[in-house]
């Protein structure tokens, strides 16, 4: 509801103003800009969003060759794929903490929080899994979200295997998105490319130009532009996604409060 959402964005600006703090809304939709603008809010592009069409997908014609390669090989390699529905039960609940552990511990990293997935049993608990197993053991799985409208599927928390066959993680995706389309729903949600479609030009927004040189020579270290490029595969729909919030003196402290937030603390945000 257009007017629901306005009314509760301008109440939310309201009691910040009333309690001295700033306000601050994450990945705004384009067609939102002009209601954050009209409230005095700076809009700094994060990102852009990828969204595939069910209807489209399929694993035919010339452009999906690669996806029909990586599914043939994996289900060669005797991967499955299954959905559980929720309450899921302490015996997977034993098999999944045991993937995520041996993830996050191969990719020398710790949980992030806010706006990605992170390993927590009651929330696992509670959503569908998507399940990758090989000969029978579960090698990958990934949490599945449903739009409340029960038109739009996404994931959450994605882990597998350090010593899973190649393209393990695109088979999930493939699978899930084709057991989307079975059951009716509309769009398969991709998440965000973060700073990508953001322009650097001559007397731009200097962090508009900061993110623009991370997208593009900042993938050695970040791998920002091998994400999109690895979402293209799936023909999705891009939108583009802002922060809104106060500008000025605020930004910085801002950007640096919600890469944080990201992060799961100010440590991991210095390690990274």
């Amino acid at each position: 509801d257009p007017q629901a959402c306005s009314e509760l964005a301008w109440d939310f600006r309201e009691r910040c103003d009333e309690g001295g703090r700033w306000p601050v809304f994450y990945q705004v939709d384009e067609d939102r800009v002009p209601m954050y603008a009209e409230m005095g809010l700076a809009l700094i592009k994060l990102g852009e969003q990828a969204r595939v069409p069910l209807a489209d997908f399929s694993l035919e014609g010339s452009s999906r060759k690669n996806l029909r390669r990586t599914n043939k090989q994996l289900t060669e390699d005797a991967c499955t794929f299954e959905i559980v529905e929720p309450p899921i039960s302490d015996e997977l609940m034993v098999e999944l903490k045991q993937i995520s552990d041996s993830w996050l511990a191969d990719k020398n990293t710790a949980e992030k929080g806010f706006s990605l997935g992170f390993f927590q049993r009651e929330y696992i608990r509670r959503s569908p899994v998507a399940l990758v197993r090989q000969h029978g053991k579960l090698i990958a799985f990934a949490n599945v979200w449903r739009g409340g409208g029960g038109d739009e599927l996404s994931m959450d928390l994605m882990r597998y295997q350090p010593e899973s066959p190649h393209g393990v993680m695109e088979f999930l995706f493939i699978k899930l998105m084709l057991w989307g389309k079975e059951h009716g729903y509309q769009w398969f949600d991709l998440g965000m490319a973060p700073l990508a479609g953001v322009d650097a030009q001559p007397g731009g927004p200097l962090w508009n130009q900061i993110a623009s040189l991370a997208y593009r020579h900042g993938e050695h270290f970040y791998n920002f532009q091998g994400l999109r490029q690895y979402k293209d595969k799936f023909d999705p729909v891009w939108s583009s996604k802002y922060l809104a919030s106060p500008g000025g003196f605020a930004l910085p402290v801002i950007l640096t409060n919600v890469t944080t937030l990201i992060s799961g603390g100010l440590i991991e945000t210095v390690r990274k």
